[in-house]
């Protein structure tokens, strides 16, 4: 992927998050320079380091690399006719996590990539990581294992309904994890909306095809982000059913609905497990 103005704002919004004096000015100067695509401006509101992993050009980091990342950007997205919308933000005490679609034209067709940034300012330098994940299933049609980025944190908890869901996704339980949702709630693959299940029925038949290669999906969980109705959860997939996955970076947030139960549940990564 490349870095698209509107990501700017999951970092203008990080603002808040730091005590450090004089990072909210650093913040707001980096969303401007990261609309004009200027890099230079980027490192000087970050004089104590910024660092990109991005899941298509790998890690960025140092003046020339951020100089480059920009121009191939610009011209990625140029080439490809790229518009992005923000779909969502979650704000909590130490990162932000936006989520954005794509629409991008390639080869005569035009689709939507989702992608997720996590923004995470550092509480004690001027310094910035920012992670950016989605698929490369609608890019290239096919998917690429991606290392993890953070390891595993014993003590990520998840709160009330999505840690229910996180407990029945281990476990391989259809039942227990079509309960989660709200009667109308969805569920959307890393590849888009095309790939979107929606209502009782329909969840049920998705996650018991789900886990018919014999038990559930296990997560090591790294961090999370909270604000009350949405959850980011950033993880390495590490096993699907009976098989051992190579440990995989992903993302995902899920939103809760009126009743407090899950109305949507976006996942972002690449994992590519013995049933698709």
């Amino acid at each position: 992927m490349a870095w698209h103005p509107e990501y700017g704002q999951a970092l203008h919004l990080s603002a808040h998050l730091s005590t450090v004096a004089g990072l909210h000015a650093s913040l707001d100067a980096a969303r401007d320079v990261l609309l004009a695509g200027d890099p230079v401006g980027l490192l000087e509101a970050f004089p104590d380091g910024v660092r990109i992993d991005d899941q298509r050009v790998g890690r960025v980091e140092g003046r020339a690399a951020l100089e480059d990342y920009c121009r191939s950007s610009a011209a990625w997205m140029t080439e490809r006719h790229g518009t992005g919308r923000l779909i969502a933000s979650t704000a909590g005490t130490s990162r932000v996590v936006g989520e954005f679609d794509l629409e991008l034209t390639e080869d005569g067709r035009t689709f939507v990539l989702p992608v997720a940034v996590v923004v995470e300012p550092s509480g004690l330098t001027g310094s910035v990581w920012v992670r950016i994940y989605h698929s490369q299933w609608p890019l290239l049609g096919h998917h690429i294992v991606r290392p993890p980025l953070l390891a595993k944190d014993p003590s990520v908890r998840e709160s009330d309904v999505v840690g229910d869901y996180q407990r029945a996704l281990a476990a391989g339980d259809a039942e227990a994890i079509v309960a989660t949702f709200e009667p109308d709630g969805c569920f959307r693959e890393p590849a888009g909306a095309v790939y979107r299940v929606c209502g009782t029925e329909a969840l049920s038949e998705f996650f018991t095809r789900f886990f018919s290669a014999g038990g559930g999906i296990i997560l090591e969980h790294c961090t999370v982000t909270e604000d009350g109705v949405r959850t980011a959860l950033e993880f390495n997939a590490v096993r699907w059913g009976g098989v051992d996955l190579p440990p995989q970076a992903g993302v995902a947030v899920y939103e809760r609905g009126t009743s407090g139960r899950i109305s949507e549940a976006r996942i972002y990564d690449d994992v590519e497990g013995p049933v698709e």
